[in-house]
């Protein structure tokens, strides 16, 4: 499908590529902004998915890299969870293809209210001082149990899910909070990844809008990435909070109001 978009319109796109870029890597949650700027240039709603799923995968293939660099992510260690997010995001992607979503537009928005308050009153939600970074392998069982699920969820709606990631690591390996953001982003990247490709088998990726947003999302994952490790938690913890609450009340928006 061809879209004609003036200047104006690109450049609209672009910013809001930047902008969500910074946010994915910080706290996860770009698409809270990408996906209803698509839609708001007339980009129909699986051709929106698709073609945000191209954009997205190249901030979060910076935001990983740049995690991995600063050796925050060991990917010998999560193998499991690359699986399992892998199997999860195919089953996901297909099926938000064939199938109406209004259920879980009504119920996700209490899901992600959830984790905020979680977040917001737990001191140790996302990590403490007596967290240690990974040095072997994590429970096999536990990585799929994470994975899988997750996978599925990124790969058939996607809001909030850096939260669940940073959140779930968190309680589930007992990781600090640079070391969940890393292992959060390698895995948005897997499941983007895997749902782009399915998209571009299905004909529903516009390349232009795509690749041009996607190159202004690594700008800002770079930039977000090596903020949120230089400055840490209370630089993260507040956007993160922020986010996922923005997150819901668009979700409530939507699907309730």
């Amino acid at each position: 499908m061809d879209l004609l978009l003036d200047p104006s319109s690109w450049a609209i796109l672009a910013l809001v590529g930047f902008i969500a870029g910074f946010i994915d890597a910080v706290s996860g949650g770009g698409g809270l902004l990408s996906i209803p700027a698509l839609l708001t240039m007339g980009v129909p709603p699986h051709l929106a998915l698709g073609t945000n799923k191209l954009a997205a995968s190249f901030g979060s293939s910076m935001a990983a890299y740049t995690y991995y660099k600063q050796r925050l992510f060991s990917p010998s260690l999560w193998y499991h969870t690359f699986i399992a997010t892998f199997i999860g995001a195919v089953i996901g992607t297909f099926i938000v293809y064939h199938i109406d979503n209004q259920w879980l537009e009504k119920w996700l928005p209490i899901m992600i209210i959830a984790i905020a308050l979680y977040t917001l009153f737990q001191p140790n939600a996302m990590g403490d001082s007596n967290h240690k970074s990974p040095q072997k392998p994590k429970n096999k069982m536990k990585q799929w149990l994470q994975g899988l699920p997750l996978g599925f969820y990124d790969g058939f709606a996607g809001p909030g899910i850096g939260a669940f990631w940073t959140v779930s690591s968190t309680g589930l390996h007992k990781l600090p909070l640079l070391y969940s953001c890393g292992l959060a982003r390698a895995m948005t990247f897997t499941s983007n990844l895997t749902s782009l490709i399915i998209f571009i088998a299905l004909g529903k990726v516009n390349f232009a809008i795509g690749l041009s947003m996607g190159v202004c999302m690594m700008a800002g994952s770079y930039i977000g990435a090596h903020s949120a490790i230089k400055f840490g938690l209370p630089f993260i913890r507040p956007i993160f909070i922020t986010v996922i609450l923005l997150i819901a009340a668009q979700l409530v928006w939507s699907a309730w109001l």
